[in-house]
């Protein structure tokens, strides 16, 4: 038999670009596109951190990958990010908008409804918003240049389609500190959802296809209460490990998803469904 549809979901030849490459998230789906043959640029605030990676992909995979610091709130930044790839890896094919905040200020952050700091809101979603907003801009301006088209993921969260529940953060904590689920940002990820449908459309005479990627929540250093909370509200049981992103990742940066664009594809165990 002429086995034709694996070959759908090969990267070889093409080259990524992942934001917040060094996150929970992003990590795995750095070394889900290597292991597919892509070569990958690692945005990330942490440059070395970004490097030291890129170097450790470079030897296990025998793929090009490079490391590089940028702050996706700062235009020059991306800009020089998206430049810097072009000029050591060529075209540019897929981009995992992955980005998001990490507030400096946890109380801030965590602050009720009520008292929320219009300051926290906007550190927020300059990251989440408009730090999506010009990364996509770039690279999509990259890739009608190239006039080969792409693939544009772009992360958002269960809490971006759907309200929390929260009595699951009652006593809960994520690495000794205490946790809960702001409103802007559940905010800032639905307009990831809107922006993403919009771009879609837009870039489609482009031939670039723009869709989400939504986990539901990733188990990474919760406490046992949480854990044991949340789970009880999926339908698979249990909390997402990170590597459970990656297939989809692959899937909607490969030709494997040629007819597919504007989609929200949710891995949230089932919590959406209920």
């Amino acid at each position: 038999m002429n086995q034709i549809y694996r070959k759908l979901f090969e990267l070889e030849g093409k080259t990524a670009i992942v934001t917040g490459g060094l996150g929970i998230i992003g990590r795995e789906v750095c070394r889900g596109l290597c292991e597919f043959g892509a070569n990958v640029a690692i945005a990330d605030l942490n440059g070395q951190g970004a490097e030291d990676f890129a170097a450790e992909l470079a030897s296990v995979y025998a793929v090009q990958a490079i490391g590089l610091q940028c702050n996706v709130a700062v235009p020059s930044e991306v800009e020089a990010m998206v430049e810097e790839t072009v000029k050591r890896l060529g075209a540019v094919h897929i981009l995992h908008n992955n980005a998001a905040s990490r507030p400096a200020n946890r109380a801030s952050f965590l602050a009720p409804f009520e008292e929320y700091s219009l300051e926290q809101w906007q550190e927020v979603m300059s990251i989440n918003i408009d730090g999506t907003f010009l990364v996509a801009r770039e690279v999509g301006k990259q890739m009608i240049r190239q006039g080969t088209g792409g693939s544009i993921i772009q992360t958002a969260s269960i809490y971006g389609i759907m309200g929390p529940d929260h009595r699951i953060y009652e006593g809960s904590y994520y690495l000794g500190q205490k946790l809960s689920s702001p409103a802007v940002y559940s905010a800032s990820k639905g307009g990831v959802v809107a922006l993403t449908k919009y771009l879609a459309t837009y870039w489609a005479p482009n031939k670039i296809r723009v869709n989400t990627l939504t986990p539901g929540g990733v188990e990474s250093g919760q406490n046992e209460q949480f854990v044991q909370k949340y789970s009880a509200r999926i339908p698979l049981g249990r909390m997402a490990e990170a590597s459970e992103m990656v297939g989809a990742v692959v899937y909607l940066a490969s030709s494997a998803s040629s007819y597919v664009t504007g989609q929200n594809i949710i891995v949230d165990g089932g919590l959406n469904a209920w």
